[in-house]
Protein backbone atom coordinates (compact mmCIF):
# COMPACT_ATOMS: atom_id res chain seq x y z
CA UNK A 1 0.00 0.00 0.00
CA UNK A 2 2.87 2.34 0.86
CA UNK A 3 4.53 1.72 -2.51
CA UNK A 4 1.26 2.41 -4.32
CA UNK A 5 0.76 5.72 -2.50
CA UNK A 6 4.35 6.73 -3.13
CA UNK A 7 4.01 5.98 -6.85
CA UNK A 8 0.69 7.87 -6.98
CA UNK A 9 2.29 10.86 -5.25
CA UNK A 10 5.24 10.92 -7.67
CA UNK A 11 2.99 10.64 -10.72
CA UNK A 12 0.72 13.42 -9.43
CA UNK A 13 3.65 15.78 -8.90
CA UNK A 14 4.96 14.92 -12.33
CA UNK A 15 1.60 15.73 -13.97
CA UNK A 16 1.44 19.07 -12.13
CA UNK A 17 4.95 19.89 -13.30
CA UNK A 18 4.12 19.03 -16.91
CA UNK A 19 0.99 21.19 -16.72
CA UNK A 20 2.98 24.15 -15.39
CA UNK A 21 5.63 23.74 -18.07
CA UNK A 22 2.97 23.56 -20.75
CA UNK A 23 1.49 26.87 -19.59
CA UNK A 24 4.96 28.43 -19.68
CA UNK A 25 5.42 27.15 -23.21
CA UNK A 26 2.23 28.87 -24.31
CA UNK A 27 3.54 32.13 -22.91
CA UNK A 28 7.08 31.82 -24.25
CA UNK A 29 6.24 30.69 -27.76
CA UNK A 30 4.82 34.14 -28.28
CA UNK A 31 8.04 35.91 -27.28
CA UNK A 32 11.16 33.78 -27.15
CA UNK A 33 11.81 30.71 -29.31
CA UNK A 34 15.09 29.91 -27.56
CA UNK A 35 13.37 29.64 -24.20
CA UNK A 36 10.72 27.46 -25.83
CA UNK A 37 13.39 25.03 -27.03
CA UNK A 38 15.00 24.91 -23.60
CA UNK A 39 11.72 24.09 -21.85
CA UNK A 40 10.84 21.48 -24.48
CA UNK A 41 14.18 19.76 -23.92
CA UNK A 42 13.53 19.91 -20.18
CA UNK A 43 10.18 18.19 -20.59
CA UNK A 44 11.73 15.46 -22.74
CA UNK A 45 14.43 14.94 -20.12
CA UNK A 46 11.88 14.66 -17.30
CA UNK A 47 9.80 12.18 -19.29
CA UNK A 48 12.93 10.14 -19.95
CA UNK A 49 14.08 9.90 -16.34
CA UNK A 50 10.57 9.21 -15.09
CA UNK A 51 10.06 6.41 -17.60
CA UNK A 52 13.38 4.76 -16.84
CA UNK A 53 13.51 5.40 -13.11
CA UNK A 54 12.15 1.97 -12.19
CA UNK A 55 13.27 -1.44 -13.37
CA UNK A 56 10.43 -3.73 -14.39
CA UNK A 57 10.14 -7.09 -12.70
CA UNK A 58 8.05 -8.47 -15.55
CA UNK A 59 6.41 -7.60 -18.86
CA UNK A 60 3.34 -9.21 -20.41
CA UNK A 61 3.08 -9.93 -24.15
CA UNK A 62 0.56 -11.65 -26.38
CA UNK A 63 1.47 -14.72 -28.41
CA UNK A 64 2.88 -12.60 -31.23
CA UNK A 65 5.17 -10.65 -28.95
CA UNK A 66 3.18 -7.41 -28.61
CA UNK A 67 3.00 -5.79 -25.18
CA UNK A 68 -0.32 -6.01 -23.38
CA UNK A 69 -1.43 -4.66 -20.02
CA UNK A 70 -2.31 -6.83 -17.04
CA UNK A 71 -5.91 -5.58 -17.22
CA UNK A 72 -6.22 -6.52 -20.88
CA UNK A 73 -4.92 -10.00 -20.14
CA UNK A 74 -7.34 -10.27 -17.22
CA UNK A 75 -10.28 -9.25 -19.39
CA UNK A 76 -9.49 -11.89 -22.03
CA UNK A 77 -8.79 -14.65 -19.54
CA UNK A 78 -12.10 -13.99 -17.80
CA UNK A 79 -13.89 -15.41 -20.86
CA UNK A 80 -12.12 -18.78 -20.73
CA UNK A 81 -13.36 -22.09 -19.37
CA UNK A 82 -9.90 -23.35 -18.44
CA UNK A 83 -6.77 -21.25 -17.81
CA UNK A 84 -3.30 -22.75 -17.56
CA UNK A 85 -0.65 -20.73 -15.76
CA UNK A 86 2.68 -22.18 -16.88
CA UNK A 87 5.26 -21.23 -14.28
CA UNK A 88 8.93 -21.59 -13.55
CA UNK A 89 8.70 -23.44 -10.25
CA UNK A 90 11.24 -21.30 -8.39
CA UNK A 91 10.34 -17.91 -9.83
CA UNK A 92 8.82 -15.56 -7.22
CA UNK A 93 7.15 -13.32 -9.80
CA UNK A 94 5.28 -16.33 -11.18
CA UNK A 95 3.90 -17.21 -7.77
CA UNK A 96 2.95 -13.65 -6.94
CA UNK A 97 1.14 -13.24 -10.27
CA UNK A 98 -0.62 -16.59 -9.85
CA UNK A 99 -2.14 -15.37 -6.61
CA UNK A 100 -2.95 -11.88 -7.92
CA UNK A 101 -4.55 -13.27 -11.06
CA UNK A 102 -6.57 -15.81 -9.09
CA UNK A 103 -7.87 -13.15 -6.71
CA UNK A 104 -8.81 -10.84 -9.60
CA UNK A 105 -10.48 -13.59 -11.64
CA UNK A 106 -12.49 -14.64 -8.58
CA UNK A 107 -14.19 -11.25 -8.75
CA UNK A 108 -15.39 -12.02 -12.27
CA UNK A 109 -16.00 -15.78 -12.30
CA UNK A 110 -16.70 -18.74 -10.05
CA UNK A 111 -13.46 -20.67 -9.79
CA UNK A 112 -12.12 -24.18 -9.34
CA UNK A 113 -8.38 -24.41 -8.70
CA UNK A 114 -5.99 -27.24 -9.48
CA UNK A 115 -2.26 -27.78 -9.47
CA UNK A 116 0.52 -30.06 -10.64
CA UNK A 117 2.09 -29.74 -7.18
CA UNK A 118 -0.54 -31.98 -5.55
CA UNK A 119 -0.95 -35.65 -6.43
CA UNK A 120 -4.26 -37.43 -6.89
CA UNK A 121 -3.87 -39.79 -3.94
CA UNK A 122 -3.45 -36.75 -1.66
CA UNK A 123 -6.79 -35.25 -2.70
CA UNK A 124 -8.51 -36.44 0.46
CA UNK A 125 -6.00 -34.63 2.67
CA UNK A 126 -6.20 -31.43 0.62
CA UNK A 127 -10.00 -31.47 0.69
CA UNK A 128 -10.10 -32.25 4.42
CA UNK A 129 -7.74 -29.36 5.13
CA UNK A 130 -9.89 -26.97 3.11
CA UNK A 131 -12.98 -28.08 5.04
CA UNK A 132 -11.20 -27.85 8.43
CA UNK A 133 -11.27 -31.60 9.04
CA UNK A 134 -7.48 -31.53 9.25
CA UNK A 135 -5.38 -28.85 10.88
CA UNK A 136 -2.27 -27.53 9.14
CA UNK A 137 0.14 -29.90 10.88
CA UNK A 138 -1.99 -32.93 10.03
CA UNK A 139 -2.23 -31.73 6.44
CA UNK A 140 1.55 -31.35 6.14
CA UNK A 141 2.16 -34.72 7.78
CA UNK A 142 -0.14 -36.59 5.40
CA UNK A 143 0.63 -34.80 2.12
CA UNK A 144 3.72 -34.91 -0.11
CA UNK A 145 4.21 -31.16 -0.27
CA UNK A 146 6.87 -29.53 -2.42
CA UNK A 147 9.72 -27.94 -0.50
CA UNK A 148 8.64 -24.45 -1.63
CA UNK A 149 5.02 -25.01 -0.60
CA UNK A 150 5.11 -22.51 2.27
CA UNK A 151 6.23 -19.55 0.16
CA UNK A 152 4.77 -20.41 -3.24
CA UNK A 153 1.66 -22.59 -3.06
CA UNK A 154 0.31 -22.16 0.44
CA UNK A 155 -1.08 -18.67 -0.43
CA UNK A 156 -3.21 -20.27 -3.18
CA UNK A 157 -4.43 -23.03 -0.87
CA UNK A 158 -5.27 -20.53 1.86
CA UNK A 159 -7.16 -18.36 -0.64
CA UNK A 160 -9.19 -21.40 -1.72
CA UNK A 161 -9.91 -22.17 1.93
CA UNK A 162 -10.96 -18.61 2.67
CA UNK A 163 -13.26 -18.44 -0.36
CA UNK A 164 -14.57 -22.01 -0.06
CA UNK A 165 -13.20 -23.01 -3.47
CA UNK A 166 -12.47 -26.52 -4.67
CA UNK A 167 -8.76 -27.21 -5.07
CA UNK A 168 -7.96 -30.29 -7.14
CA UNK A 169 -4.83 -32.40 -6.74
CA UNK A 170 -4.30 -33.15 -10.42
CA UNK A 171 -0.91 -34.82 -10.83
CA UNK A 172 -0.08 -38.52 -10.94
CA UNK A 173 1.52 -39.95 -7.79
CA UNK A 174 5.24 -39.80 -8.51
CA UNK A 175 5.76 -43.52 -7.89
CA UNK A 176 3.74 -44.32 -11.01
CA UNK A 177 5.70 -41.87 -13.17
CA UNK A 178 8.86 -43.53 -11.87
CA UNK A 179 7.41 -46.94 -12.71
CA UNK A 180 6.70 -45.90 -16.30
CA UNK A 181 10.18 -44.40 -16.61
CA UNK A 182 11.70 -47.73 -15.60
CA UNK A 183 9.35 -50.20 -17.30
CA UNK A 184 7.07 -48.33 -19.72
CA UNK A 185 3.29 -47.94 -19.84
CA UNK A 186 2.80 -51.71 -19.73
CA UNK A 187 3.85 -51.76 -16.09
CA UNK A 188 0.66 -49.92 -15.15
CA UNK A 189 -1.51 -52.83 -16.33
CA UNK A 190 -0.40 -55.04 -13.45
CA UNK A 191 -1.43 -52.53 -10.76
CA UNK A 192 -4.42 -53.47 -8.56
CA UNK A 193 -7.66 -51.57 -9.10
CA UNK A 194 -7.14 -49.80 -5.78
CA UNK A 195 -4.11 -48.08 -7.33
CA UNK A 196 -5.44 -47.59 -10.84
CA UNK A 197 -8.06 -45.26 -9.38
CA UNK A 198 -5.34 -42.57 -9.15
CA UNK A 199 -4.65 -42.83 -12.89
CA UNK A 200 -6.51 -41.93 -16.07
CA UNK A 201 -8.16 -44.73 -17.98
CA UNK A 202 -5.70 -47.29 -19.32
CA UNK A 203 -4.14 -47.72 -21.80
CA UNK A 204 -2.62 -44.24 -21.91
CA UNK A 205 -2.89 -42.59 -25.30
CA UNK A 206 0.53 -41.47 -26.45
CA UNK A 207 1.97 -39.70 -29.48
CA UNK A 208 5.77 -39.88 -29.40
CA UNK A 209 5.95 -37.42 -32.32
CA UNK A 210 4.49 -34.49 -30.40
CA UNK A 211 7.18 -31.75 -30.47
CA UNK A 212 7.23 -31.42 -26.69
CA UNK A 213 8.07 -35.07 -26.16
CA UNK A 214 10.59 -35.05 -29.00
CA UNK A 215 12.23 -32.06 -27.30
CA UNK A 216 12.56 -33.99 -24.02
CA UNK A 217 14.51 -36.73 -25.75
CA UNK A 218 16.71 -34.15 -27.51
CA UNK A 219 17.35 -32.20 -24.29
CA UNK A 220 18.51 -35.36 -22.54
CA UNK A 221 20.71 -36.40 -25.44
CA UNK A 222 18.94 -39.73 -25.65
CA UNK A 223 19.56 -40.56 -21.97
CA UNK A 224 16.43 -42.01 -20.40
CA UNK A 225 15.40 -43.69 -23.62
CA UNK A 226 11.85 -43.86 -24.94
CA UNK A 227 10.33 -44.12 -21.46
CA UNK A 228 11.35 -40.65 -20.28
CA UNK A 229 8.78 -38.80 -22.42
CA UNK A 230 6.24 -41.51 -21.57
CA UNK A 231 6.61 -40.65 -17.89
CA UNK A 232 5.99 -37.01 -18.80
CA UNK A 233 2.97 -38.04 -20.86
CA UNK A 234 1.53 -39.96 -17.88
CA UNK A 235 1.69 -36.75 -15.84
CA UNK A 236 0.05 -34.76 -18.64
CA UNK A 237 -2.68 -37.35 -19.15
CA UNK A 238 -3.41 -37.57 -15.41
CA UNK A 239 -3.61 -33.80 -15.00
CA UNK A 240 -5.93 -33.51 -18.00
CA UNK A 241 -8.14 -36.29 -16.65
CA UNK A 242 -8.29 -34.63 -13.22
CA UNK A 243 -9.29 -31.30 -14.75
CA UNK A 244 -11.95 -32.88 -16.98
CA UNK A 245 -13.46 -34.89 -14.10
CA UNK A 246 -13.77 -31.84 -11.88
CA UNK A 247 -14.70 -29.20 -14.45
CA UNK A 248 -18.14 -27.66 -13.98
CA UNK A 249 -20.05 -25.83 -16.70
CA UNK A 250 -20.17 -22.10 -16.11
CA UNK A 251 -17.14 -22.11 -13.82
CA UNK A 252 -13.51 -21.40 -14.65
CA UNK A 253 -10.84 -23.97 -13.86
CA UNK A 254 -7.42 -22.40 -13.19
CA UNK A 255 -4.51 -24.83 -13.32
CA UNK A 256 -0.99 -24.11 -12.09
CA UNK A 257 1.79 -26.16 -13.66
CA UNK A 258 5.31 -26.02 -14.95
CA UNK A 259 5.24 -24.20 -18.27
CA UNK A 260 6.61 -27.25 -20.08
CA UNK A 261 3.32 -29.05 -19.42
CA UNK A 262 1.29 -26.48 -21.35
CA UNK A 263 3.69 -24.63 -23.66
CA UNK A 264 2.88 -24.67 -27.39
CA UNK A 265 -0.66 -25.84 -26.51
CA UNK A 266 0.66 -29.37 -26.03
CA UNK A 267 1.19 -31.60 -23.00
CA UNK A 268 -1.88 -31.38 -20.77
CA UNK A 269 -3.82 -29.53 -23.47
CA UNK A 270 -3.38 -32.34 -26.01
CA UNK A 271 -5.13 -34.70 -23.60
CA UNK A 272 -7.68 -32.22 -22.25
CA UNK A 273 -8.99 -31.41 -25.73
CA UNK A 274 -9.92 -35.07 -26.05
CA UNK A 275 -12.00 -34.81 -22.88
CA UNK A 276 -13.42 -31.30 -23.36
CA UNK A 277 -13.27 -30.54 -27.10
CA UNK A 278 -15.64 -27.56 -26.81
CA UNK A 279 -13.90 -25.87 -23.88
CA UNK A 280 -12.34 -22.45 -24.39
CA UNK A 281 -8.78 -22.92 -23.13
CA UNK A 282 -6.27 -20.11 -22.61
CA UNK A 283 -2.65 -20.34 -21.56
CA UNK A 284 0.03 -18.28 -19.87
CA UNK A 285 3.72 -19.06 -20.10
CA UNK A 286 6.31 -17.42 -17.89
CA UNK A 287 9.85 -17.32 -19.28
CA UNK A 288 13.10 -15.83 -18.09
CA UNK A 289 15.21 -13.74 -20.47
CA UNK A 290 18.29 -11.55 -20.17
CA UNK A 291 16.19 -8.64 -21.42
CA UNK A 292 12.41 -8.40 -21.12
CA UNK A 293 12.09 -5.60 -23.66
CA UNK A 294 11.39 -8.02 -26.50
CA UNK A 295 10.16 -11.60 -26.75
CA UNK A 296 12.85 -13.91 -28.09
CA UNK A 297 11.89 -15.87 -31.18
CA UNK A 298 11.90 -19.18 -29.30
CA UNK A 299 9.38 -17.83 -26.76
CA UNK A 300 6.84 -16.47 -29.24
CA UNK A 301 3.59 -18.41 -29.73
CA UNK A 302 4.22 -20.58 -26.68
CA UNK A 303 0.98 -19.40 -25.11
CA UNK A 304 -1.80 -16.85 -25.41
CA UNK A 305 0.11 -14.64 -22.97
CA UNK A 306 3.84 -14.66 -22.38
CA UNK A 307 5.22 -13.15 -19.20
CA UNK A 308 8.90 -12.27 -19.33
CA UNK A 309 10.97 -11.99 -16.17
CA UNK A 310 14.66 -11.00 -15.98
CA UNK A 311 16.87 -14.05 -15.68
CA UNK A 312 18.60 -12.36 -12.75
CA UNK A 313 15.41 -12.64 -10.68
CA UNK A 314 16.05 -14.28 -7.32
CA UNK A 315 14.72 -17.79 -6.76
CA UNK A 316 12.39 -19.15 -4.11
CA UNK A 317 14.36 -22.31 -3.36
Amino acid sequence: MYQFLRLFYVKTLFCILILWLSLEIIKLTKTNMNNFKSILLGILFLVSITTNAQKKAYQIYNANGHKVSYNKMLKKLAKADVVFFGEEHNNPIAHWLELELTVDLSKKRQLILGAEMFETDNQWALSDYLSDKLDEKQFKDTTRLWKNYKTDYKPLVEFAKKKDLKFIATNVPRRYASLVYKKGFEALDSLPDSEKMWLPKLPIKYDAKLPGYVKIVAMMGGHGGDNLPKAQALKDATMANSIAKNYENGKMFIHYNGSFHSNDYEGILWYLKQHLPQAKIMTISLSEQKSILKVAAENKNKADFIILVPETMTKTN
